[in-house]
């Protein structure tokens, strides 16, 4: 069996790799061509640019994947695994505290990981190519600050969840789905006034015309927005956007200062209005309950997997810890969701072309979103000629040159 898992591996590997080489040979093909709807906007130049940041961050991408995918290997069927696990067992006979150690070494081994890569993206590619404002010191405060958050919130949920193993050994499936869930709700409440500006400084929007045109929009929605504030985005990264966070009384809606330099009210007032076509019609709560429901199955099958005793051997390892099997059944469980990829892509893309459709329809001036898209697309060198199988796996929008003719097609139909 453990040879079997591993050959299911390497096969979801190589076809992550296969995807990722059609779409580059699709950009190689037709990279040149300039779409309809953005003619007098890209040029060939701009395309030519375009496709070398494509390459260039699809190449770090693809050392990273098999680096990553070497190590997982290694930890998994090298016999690092079970080293870690009787290390992190020799530290502390407390069943929460093993489970905490265990989780928060694999966060800190992760986080060291990825550092080589995020700082090439930083100071080489995006340097590169005119997006990066960061500093080192600025990169590294905000790289401790995510460190620190993150090892707090993981290791609240880990000693929440394994207290309710050791209390309900039968039910505690239901009880830790129940957890993550209100951790889930709570943060929507609290990450816009406690994290987020931990990293962001927000301020009301200086436009004060603009503004009040946005809550206008918003109110022809049926919605009520308390806040339109700025964030100075630009501090860090030349890349735009714009965007709904929060929920209930705390729900406000965010523009990158980048964004408020690169377009005009209009445009602005566009992308706004298809963001709210996401809460009007309900697609937030939509894919949160869907979550939830899918994290309620997912949290059975964890149970009913790991009450069997024979989890270990087939990975040809020795009994572990609890927190060690918990591992092992997710690794089963990236296995099993890979090909169920398109599913989750092709019901988000179904909900943006509705969005798309909900501001055409509110605003009245579907060449206002279609614009927005083309210099979303040129400030931030978006990818014009994905391969259609990758976009179709992948892609939670559709492709942006066919939202762009729907939203201008004049038969009105998204």
């Amino acid at each position: 069996m453990k040879w079997l898992l591993l050959t299911l591996y390497l096969l979801v590997l190589a076809c992550r790799l296969w995807l990722r080489h059609l779409n580059l040979q699709q950009l190689k093909v037709h990279g040149h061509e300039v779409p309809v709807g953005f003619e007098g906007t890209v040029d060939r130049e701009l395309l030519v640019k375009t496709s070398a940041y494509t390459l260039a961050t699809s190449r770090v991408g693809l050392i990273e994947s098999l680096f990553s995918s070497l190590l997982l290997l290694l930890f998994l069927f090298g016999g690092l695994l079970e080293w870690y696990d009787d290390l992190i067992l020799s530290m502390t006979p407390s069943f929460v505290g093993q489970g905490c150690l265990f989780v928060l070494g694999l966060l800190l081994a992760q986080t060291l990981i990825d550092i080589p890569f995020n700082l090439y993206r930083t100071f080489v590619i995006e340097e590169r190519f005119q997006f990066n404002a960061s500093t080192p010191k600025l990169w590294l405060t905000d790289l401790l600050k995510s460190l620190v958050i993150g090892m707090i919130l993981i290791s609240l949920l880990t000693a929440g969840s394994l207290a309710l193993v050791q209390a309900s050994p039968t039910l505690w499936w239901l009880w830790v789905w129940g957890l993550f869930a209100f951790i889930t709700l709570l943060l929507m409440y609290l990450s816009p006034v406690l994290i987020e500006p931990l990293f962001f400084k927000f301020q009301p929007l200086q436009d004060l015309e603009l503004a009040e045109r946005v809550k206008d929009v918003m109110k022809q929605a049926g919605l009520q927005v308390e806040r339109v504030q700025q964030v100075d985005a630009s501090r860090r990264s030349k890349h735009s956007n714009a965007y709904f966070t929060g929920i209930g009384r705390v729900k406000r809606i965010v523009l990158f200062d980048t964004l408020l330099e690169q377009m005009s009210d209009d445009e602005i007032l566009g992308v706004l209005a298809h963001e709210a076509g996401h809460w009007k019609l309900g697609h937030i709560w939509k894919r949160l309950l869907s979550m939830e429901l899918v994290a309620f199955v997912v949290c059975w099958l964890f149970w009913l997997v790991l009450s069997w005793d024979g989890l270990s051997g087939w990975f040809g390892l020795a009994e572990l810890s609890f927190v060690g099997e918990v591992l092992l059944v997710g690794f089963l469980a990236s296995l099993v969701s890979f090909p169920l990829t398109p599913i989750s892509s092709l019901r988000s893309r179904r909900h943006e072309w509705q969005a798309d459709q909900f501001a055409r329809n509110l605003t009245g001036e579907p060449e206002s979103l279609a614009s927005a898209l083309v210099k979303l697309c040129k400030e931030n060198l978006s990818n014009l000629h994905p391969h259609p199988f990758y976009a179709w796996f992948y892609y939670s929008h559709p492709p942006v040159v066919e939202r762009i003719a729907r939203l201008t097609d004049t038969k009105g139909s998204l």
